[in-house]
C-alpha cells in the first residue's frame, strides 16, 4: 500500500471510502473534544467535507472572537502550521482566512488518518 500524497486540491477524492471519511470526522470531533468544542457528523460520507467544514468555520470563528488561546491550544493539537495556512492561501484564494484554518483542519485529520492505516497495514 501506497501512501497518498494528501494536498489541498485532492483532499476530497481521498474521502471517497466511507470508513476514511468516518475516521477522519471522528478525529476531527476528538481533536475538538478534548477542549470542549463539539463537532458533530450526521453520517453522509458524500457531504462530509461541507458539513465538517462549515461546523469548524463556525466554531473557529467563535473561538477567534471569545477565547483565541483555547483556538491556540486546538490548533496546535490538531498540528497546524503558519507555513501550511499561508500555503494554502496562495492555493486557495478564494477561501478566507477562518475557512483555510477549517480546510487545514480537515487535511491534517486526513492525513493523521492515513499514516495511522499506512503503519497499521505495514505490521
Amino acid at each position: 500500500m501506497n501512501l497518498p500524497r494528501v494536498t489541498n486540491n485532492n483532499v476530497a477524492g481521498l474521502l471517497n471510502k466511507d470508513e476514511i471519511v468516518r475516521e477522519t470526522a471522528q478525529q476531527i470531533m476528538k481533536d475538538f473534544g478534548m477542549f470542549g468544542v463539539e463537532i458533530t457528523f450526521s453520517g453522509d460520507v458524500d457531504q462530509a467535507y461541507n458539513e465538517l467544514h462549515l461546523q469548524l468555520v463556525e466554531q473557529i470563528s467563535l473561538l477567534l472572537e471569545r477565547n483565541y488561546d483555547l483556538l491556540l491550544s486546538v490548533l496546535y493539537q490538531v498540528d497546524i502550521t503558519d507555513r501550511e495556512i499561508d500555503k494554502t492561501t496562495r492555493e486557495l484564494p478564494h477561501y478566507n482566512h477562518v475557512e483555510i484554518i477549517a480546510h487545514q483542519v480537515i487535511v491534517r485529520d486526513l492525513k493523521k488518518v492515513l499514516l495511522r492505516r499506512y503503519f497499521k497495514t505495514r505490521q
